[in-house]
């Protein structure tokens, strides 16, 4: 009985180390951090004549790190999204240009969806688009 009670006593003692617990040094990277002014843009009603309209969405890196734009792609090809692929520094802004084409299409609304992948935390963002294109009276 005493062996016993010696030798759970020592593998208790040579574990202590292990069960201590010691903060653990928290040494994140910089990492970029992207934030759009606005998720959504509705172009509202627009005529079969003007069916090419187009819409900016700024976005700001709120990381530390620079923001690279990997990809940007719409859900149809009659959207087409246009990017800079060069870094945007911390606290700087960049743009996307997101153009609706609805020439052939079929009149009534519509709605489209970007999806913009980077290097940021949140490495995918949807952006959308919605609107109606009317017949020219």
């Amino acid at each position: 009985m005493k062996r016993t009670f010696s030798i759970l006593l020592m593998s208790l003692l040579s574990l202590s180390p292990m069960l201590a617990t010691q903060p653990e040094s928290v040494n994140e990277e910089p990492q970029a951090e992207i934030k759009f002014d606005k998720m959504t843009h509705d172009f509202g009603s627009f005529t079969e004549d003007k069916a090419l309209v187009s819409c900016i969405f700024t976005f700001t890196n709120v990381g530390d790190a620079p923001l690279v734009i990997t990809q940007c792609v719409a859900s149809c090809g009659c959207t087409v999204p246009t990017y800079s692929d060069k870094p945007i520094e911390p606290g700087k802004t960049g743009q996307i240009k997101v153009t609706y084409n609805g020439k052939g299409r079929v009149f009534g609304p519509f709605s489209k969806v970007v999806t913009v992948m980077s290097n940021a935390k949140t490495k995918m963002t949807r952006l959308s688009i919605k609107g109606e294109m009317v017949e020219k009276k």
